[in-house]
């Protein structure tokens, strides 16, 4: 009977490990369990309601930046004016209400979403259609559109209180979900499962694992390549778009200088959830769990006393070991593949 326990014991590890090994998210979660509890060790009031639900609020931006960038990372691209696109969209839409153009918290999210959706196609296009490689496109359209935001608010910021209450009072509360959870983290939720689902069960989300595993034989199976690449701009577009809306209902301020530097958290978040830089691998679930944990770091570093300078250099380094991590999981995998089909 002993004997019948321990083997049930080392078969229930054995799955459990095997688990852990072929699956990134699972992997990734018990990571974040491991460095949730090693956080609260140090500071000792990491681990509470209170923490958690700033930490889901304060970074809902990082995890809906990190969606936008995960898709057109997929195609084997690449967007660094996604902070850019934000703080453009984010300030255009905010002047509009504080000229008095409209009052209404939706119509507000509305406009800064289509603008971004406008940038984005913008890039798209260059990259589709005109063959600027993307790295080069949108480090252009980085500067473009910076210095657009600075032009149309002539150097100035839209404060608080030129912003409508109701607007400002939105990414605060938790009306959305009857005070379960904070406004923006719910619409992030929303749009975890919206591209859930449009990846899984979609033929558009296929088509774009399609371009991202190998553009030349989707194009050879029909799939309009050049299209996929425009809409994936666009949809990367309408995310940091609709995170400008995010940040200025945050902060309570538009700024000519927000979100700069948000498009390394975004692609460390999407590396760190397993995406391939090269494209054609990553799920949804990844990027959530890797946001998660890039908030966490986020979070918990000026806690445990370590200074701003130190966090970007962790923050780049954290960069550095994901894709090292991401590239022999990648050479691992491919060899395997070659021995199933020698043998």
């Amino acid at each position: 009977m002993t004997n019948l326990n321990n083997e049930k014991s080392k078969s229930t590890f054995g799955r459990l490990s095997s688990s852990l090994r072929n699956s990134r998210e699972a992997s990734l979660l018990l990571i974040i369990v491991i460095l949730s509890l090693f956080i609260q060790l140090l500071s000792g009031n990491f681990l509470t309601a209170k923490t958690f639900g700033d930490l889901v609020k304060n970074y809902s931006i990082t995890f809906m930046l990190a969606l936008g960038m995960m898709s057109v990372l997929l195609i084997g691209g690449i967007d660094i004016s996604v902070g850019a696109t934000m703080a453009f969209s984010g300030m255009s839409a905010s002047l509009m209400m504080r000229d008095g153009y409209y009052s209404s918290t939706l119509i507000m999210f509305l406009i800064s979403t289509v603008i971004g959706a406008a940038c984005g196609l913008l890039i798209g296009l260059v990259i589709s259609y005109g063959g600027v490689i993307p790295i080069i496109a949108t480090l252009g359209f980085t500067n473009i559109y910076r210095g657009a935001t600075y032009i149309i608010s002539d150097s100035q910021w839209v404060s608080a209180y030129q912003f409508d209450p109701a607007f400002k009072a939105f990414a605060q509360s938790k009306n959305l979900t009857f005070g379960l959870i904070n406004n923006l983290f719910f619409l992030a939720i929303l749009f975890y499962i919206l591209m859930y689902i449009v990846f899984k069960w979609t033929k558009f989300g296929r088509r774009i694992y399609a371009v991202g595993s190998n553009p030349e034989a989707a194009a050879i199976s029909g799939i309009k390549v050049k299209r996929i690449k425009l809409l994936v701009y666009g949809i990367t577009g309408t995310f940091a778009g609709l995170t400008g809306a995010m940040y200025t209902a945050l902060y309570a301020s538009a700024q000519n200088d927000m979100g700069l530097g948000m498009e390394m958290d975004a692609i460390a978040s999407c590396v760190i959830g397993g995406v391939s830089l090269s494209g054609g691998n990553g799920s949804v679930v990844g990027v959530f769990l890797g946001a998660l944990t890039m908030s966490i770091i986020s979070k918990a570093l000026p806690m445990i006393g370590v200074s701003q300078f130190w966090q970007t250099a962790i923050k780049g380094a954290i960069i550095l070991i994901a894709v090292m991590i991401n590239v022999l999981v990648q050479r691992r995998a491919q060899k395997s593949v070659l021995r199933e089909r020698e043998i």
